[in-house]
């Protein structure tokens, strides 16, 4: 029988915190964070903000647990123009990526309800597992408003499904089949599960769905059978559930959440999606509402011996120093994406009032990169007059070939 929620709460303890010792890190966390919130919100560059965020929070995941994925590889992943053969690392990166775009489409307690953590652990339909008594009454509530902002944002991630990583589902299927014949080369029954069907709004959720069951396949091998996932996920919504009712400054119970994932790692093979969580987190109790906070960015540039010390209090100090640095380096982002604005809008003096090079200017600050057939479509031009402007524009081409190119500043 699941203990209650009060015995859950007991798996992580934050009653003796050195608040002294904290005090002046939060406050420097707190201010930049309330700082960038506003100017990102305001920003006229803010859709291009976004976008980059989510590639470099995703390879920035990565290395956090040793992979090194370049940000370029994962931007020409996502728009199918990979210039070598994705590896392991890449398609997970992307899973990341897949999982920000995700969150930041829903409302924001949409991640930290039951129905949010069932989706992005790609097990939708298995019941509310892992729910805490504190989010257990809320939850019709969190599933009728994710229904809403489904069809609120229906268009938004239409263009996110018809880029669906093919790639990756192929792959995932071949691991898959892999998998049921080494079971049965080896003498073993099996019978394969079912996965359930993906949501039509759901970009990558069907290559998701069939890793989790080329996982359950392989079974003892990989995972271990005592790790309760739904029961540590359960003590850790607890704990955050409790922060919650201290009524605790937003940054500071964000960063007790951090620590206690940390403590109770509740997902053996998705380590990555706590800290996105701890982003939404962020996002629910009101402190950055404009975007999904880059965690993993700030993460990246604390030591590692900081990130995992044996004491509490030297973690809690990391982890705000990492909000600090990570939105220290989102206001940088900011000031360079205004300074490459203001230097491609000095081409458009003594233009022609018709001219397409201004909306080329806008695409090219919304998207990390952009194509000849993407600019083509989104002007509503020939890839002729596409070449033209990108030769005016005078942008860097990233793929580092003739053919099949494509153009922006990550």
């Amino acid at each position: 029988m699941r203990e209650s929620a009060t015995n859950k709460s007991m798996a992580y303890q934050f009653t003796d915190l050195p608040l002294k010792t904290l005090i002046g890190p939060l406050a420097r966390a707190e201010d930049l964070l309330a700082r960038l919130d506003e100017r990102v919100a305001k920003s006229p560059v803010r859709e291009g903000f976004v976008e980059r965020c989510h590639f470099a929070d995703a390879a920035a995941a990565l290395w956090l647990d040793g992979e090194l994925v370049h940000v370029e590889d994962l931007v020409l992943h996502d728009v199918h123009m990979d210039i070598r053969t994705p590896t392991h690392e890449l398609t997970r990166a992307h899973a990341v990526l897949r999982s920000r775009r995700r969150i930041l489409s829903h409302p924001p307690a949409w991640a930290l309800s039951s129905v949010g953590i069932l989706a992005l652990r790609g097990r939708e339909g298995q019941g509310g597992y892992g729910l805490s008594a504190g989010r257990a009454g809320s939850e019709p509530a969190a599933a009728t408003a994710a229904a809403g902002a489904d069809d609120d944002a229906g268009e938004s991630l239409a263009e996110g499904t018809d880029q669906e990583d093919a790639l990756a589902e192929e792959l995932a299927e071949i691991d898959a089949v892999l998998a049921r014949s080494s079971r049965l080369l080896a003498g073993e029954n099996f019978a394969p599960r079912v996965a359930d069907s993906p949501d039509v709004d759901t970009a990558g959720q069907g290559a998701r769905s069939r890793d989790a069951a080329s996982l359950d396949s392989l079974g003892p091998l990989i995972r271990d059978l005592d790790w309760d996932e739904d029961q540590r996920l359960a003590d850790w919504l607890a704990v955050v559930d409790e922060l919650g009712g201290e009524n605790m400054p937003a940054v500071l119970a964000a960063a007790i959440a951090w620590d206690a994932w940390q403590d109770i790692e509740p997902l053996q093979h998705q380590h990555w999606l706590g800290n996105l969580l701890v982003a939404a987190l962020l996002r629910e109790r009101g402190k950055v509402a404009s975007h999904l906070f880059c965690l993993n960015a700030g993460l990246r540039v604390i030591p590692r011996e900081r990130r995992k010390s044996g004491v509490r209090t030297t973690r809690l100090l990391a982890v705000l120093d990492a909000f600090a640095e990570a939105a220290s380096a989102g206001l940088k982002q900011l000031d360079r994406l205004a300074l490459a604005k203001g230097q491609m809008e000095r081409r458009l003096r003594n233009r022609r009032k018709n001219s397409s090079l201004p909306a080329l200017i806008e695409l090219v600050l919304a998207r990390p990169v952009v194509s000849a057939g993407l600019i083509a479509t989104e002007l509503k031009i020939s890839q002729r007059a596409a070449l033209g402007l990108v030769a005016e524009l005078a942008i860097r081409e990233v793929t580092g070939r003739g053919r099949y190119r494509a153009w922006g500043f990550v």
